[in-house]
């Protein structure tokens, strides 16, 4: 019979999901040739080559990919049996690590993190800056417990099977201007059209962000914007403005209550929105994680007072 060790069946399960030694090892936080070695000793309990040569690098073999389906069974539920065990204790304990955009953990996870530690002092709250597309790996795979992403009208994310998605709230966009730019007075809402021949500012490409103000200049405007600056950090889009002229598209969550240097604005052709959620693993939740999820909502419904 062979004994299966549940944390190298993760490392398959690992590179199975990102593909190279180097990524499974900056994810788990190990050096590659630690990586290598557990994977070398999975193998020798198994007594099957789960790996072969693919160019520099390695891939699974047909006897790799079978066991890497029945490891995410295992370790699905291994989590389960953990999960229903701290339930069973009645003690909120444990770790939930938690990600999320730059708005998110401002206005949503950063207060639920403080809540949860004077309500569960034994709970381990770890939280990360982090676009969807980069956690869903994490997700799948039990190193993050939670993330909240974003969704803008006519730009939706990608929903995998095993996960949950719960939206949480939901906000008008806005243009933002400087105070001074012609179109900013009157205070009524202002055309994308009308910003053809302005500078703009987004988050870096390959994000929801970046996407969603290239497909509005598009589809409201008919022309390709001059997208120059591209920043993750809302506070530097927001000084673009302010400094340089450029303008921008963002949610009211990211934006200051007042600010005399900007002119914040609707959209004239369109009322675009978008939308926060949380997404989880399907499955049991540990209590950790529950009370995590239930702080994290009860803020969520005091941004809309």
């Amino acid at each position: 019979m062979v004994a299966l060790d549940l944390r190298r069946l993760r490392f398959l399960r690992e590179f199975e999901e990102r593909g190279t030694l180097g990524a499974v090892a900056t994810a788990l936080g190990y050096s590659p040739s630690a990586v290598s070695q557990q994977l070398n000793l999975l193998e020798k309990e198994t007594g099957a080559r789960l790996f072969e040569k693919a160019g520099r690098g390695v891939r699974l073999t047909d006897a790799g990919r079978l066991l890497a389906r029945h490891a995410r069974v295992l370790l699905s539920a291994a989590e389960a049996a953990t999960a229903d065990l701290a339930a069973l204790s009645g003690e909120v304990r444990g770790t939930v690590r938690a990600g999320g955009l730059q708005s998110a953990a401002r206005r949503l996870l950063i207060p639920a993190v403080a809540r949860t530690m004077a309500e569960h002092p034994r709970v381990r709250l770890e939280i990360f800056e982090l676009e969807l597309e980069q956690s869903l790996p994490g997700l799948r795979l039990g190193t993050v417990d939670l993330v909240i992403a974003d969704e803008y009208d006519g730009h939706p994310r990608p929903r995998p099977d095993g996960l949950r998605f719960e939206v949480l709230h939901e906000e008008p966009l806005r243009l933002v201007l400087p105070a001074a730019h012609p179109l900013a007075a009157p205070a009524g809402p202002v055309s994308v059209a009308g910003l053809r021949a302005d500078v703009w500012t987004a988050s870096a490409e390959g994000t929801g962000h970046h996407a969603m103000v290239v497909g509005t200049c598009r589809s409201l405007g008919g022309y390709e914007p001059d997208l120059r600056h591209r920043s993750n950090d809302a506070d530097v889009q927001l000084e673009l403005v302010r400094a340089t002229g450029a303008v921008a598209l963002m949610p009211p969550l990211a934006l200051p209550s007042d600010d005399p240097a900007l002119a914040v604005r609707a959209i004239a052709e369109a009322d675009l929105r978008r939308r926060l959620f949380v997404v989880t693993r399907d499955g049991p939740r540990a209590p950790a994680l529950t009370a995590f999820l239930e702080a994290v909502r009860d803020q969520a419904a005091r941004l809309g007072h």
